[in-house]
């Protein structure tokens, strides 16, 4: 089942789909059955994120979600609908304060430019190269996040290292790091000689400052103010802009990691490592500040780790569609304390996956923004697709 939070960056992210019974899945696809080729929107929230569909694998669609059927080339509407212009009108027809939703009369209503079918067709095979390449360094992300995720789960959830030496001495080098034996404290079983810590204090988290309507400038100037919205979809002409003075520990650059600890609990909850260059903190966004580049990589994959718990926690204090974390939970919340050793060696193996999904994000933000460059200009003529 296909949900808004498995929309992400134009494409499906099924890592963490909902699988349903046959039965059920029957009774959703009993009106039409989607297919490859279709275009998936989310409506709430995130409303006007879209989704091409290319998989073989049936799949059915989750609340808060609407289907278009294309009758004409489906990766050129695609990429339009992912363009500046085609944002422009969604905000635009989007209603509610909270949630932003976006009904399915507005979603048809929406006006989309249509060339020749010969300059049409050309247009969709230049760009979806870019789109292609975007595409495949999401999957690459994929796979590195999944091997570094595996590795820590390895280590610090499992504690395969411990138990291999509990069972007749270490079979890996790493293992001479870690003790042979277990005991008891206030999380379970740990690593003997190893402490906890409240996850509070694994990084100074300086939440963002609060922005009132005075203090915004028109757009380019200042820098821009990292909302939650910034976090999902980088810059848009929504971002708002500021000239407001602020200290270090809420200024942001390319590489910091950030955690939104407010907002919907499946969609916005979540740990992200900046990538859109200088801007300032909005509250309810935590600013992740580390001593060095191996905590940072740490506290990231503990993050991702915790994710489903810390959701849960935001969930029990939900209104209205919102939830948080607060200072107090994330003191409640008890992890490991790694020895410095141990810390070196697990950076030593993930950096290299962790540095290359980071410059795969990079090169894509490159590639999207070339896309949305070159569409308008191909649309209008200004660049011409004949040789």
């Amino acid at each position: 089942m296909v949900r808004v939070t498995d929309i992400k960056g134009g494409f499906l992210d099924l890592r963490e789909t909902l699988r349903v019974s046959e039965d059920v899945f029957l009774e959703f696809i009993r009106r039409y059955t989607p297919k490859s080729g279709d275009i998936i929107i989310s409506r709430v929230g995130s409303c006007g994120n879209f989704s091409y569909a290319e998989t073989d694998a049936p799949f059915c669609l989750g609340q808060n979600t609407a289907l278009i059927s294309p009758n004409i080339n489906g990766r050129y509407l695609h990429l339009f609908l992912q363009s500046p212009e085609a944002r422009r009108e969604i905000e635009q027809v989007a209603v509610g304060t909270t949630q932003k939703t976006i009904s399915l009369k507005s979603i048809s209503a929406l006006q989309i430019p249509v060339p020749p079918p010969k300059e049409l067709e050309a247009i969709a095979h230049i760009l979806g190269t870019l789109d292609d390449k975007i595409e495949l360094n999401r999957r690459m992300n994929a796979t590195l996040e999944a091997m570094a995720r595996a590795l820590f789960q390895s280590w610090f959830v499992g504690f395969d290292p411990v138990r291999r030496n509990s069972e007749g001495g270490a079979s890996r080098p790493e293992d001479l790091l870690f003790p042979d034996s277990f005991e008891d404290s206030a999380i379970g079983e740990i690593p003997t000689g190893w402490e906890v810590m409240p996850l509070y204090e694994t990084a100074t988290y300086r939440n963002g400052a609060p922005f009132k309507p005075a203090d915004f400038c028109p757009s380019g100037g200042g820098l821009p103010v990292i909302k939650i919205a910034e976090l999902k979809s980088g810059l848009t002409e929504q971002t708002k802009w500021s000239n407001k003075q602020l200290g270090s520990d809420q200024m942001i650059d390319t590489g910091d990691l950030l955690y939104s600890w407010s907002g919907s609990p499946d969609t916005s909850l979540d740990a992200f490592l900046w990538s859109n260059g200088p801007g300032l903190v909005n509250q309810h966004i935590f600013k992740v500040i580390t001593s060095s580049d191996a905590e940072k990589r740490f506290v990231y994959y503990l993050l991702k780790h915790l994710r489903p718990i810390l959701v849960e926690t935001a969930r029990d204090k939900q209104t209205t569609g919102l939830g948080h974390v607060t200072v107090a939970d994330m003191k409640r919340l008890q992890v490991c304390r790694l020895p410095k050793d141990v810390l070196a060696a697990f950076d030593k193996l993930i950096a290299p996956f962790f540095d290359k999904a980071f410059a795969n994000t990079v090169e894509s933000q490159t590639l999207a923004s070339l896309r949305d460059t070159l569409l308008p200009a191909l649309l209008s003529g200004t660049i011409t697709t004949k040789k």
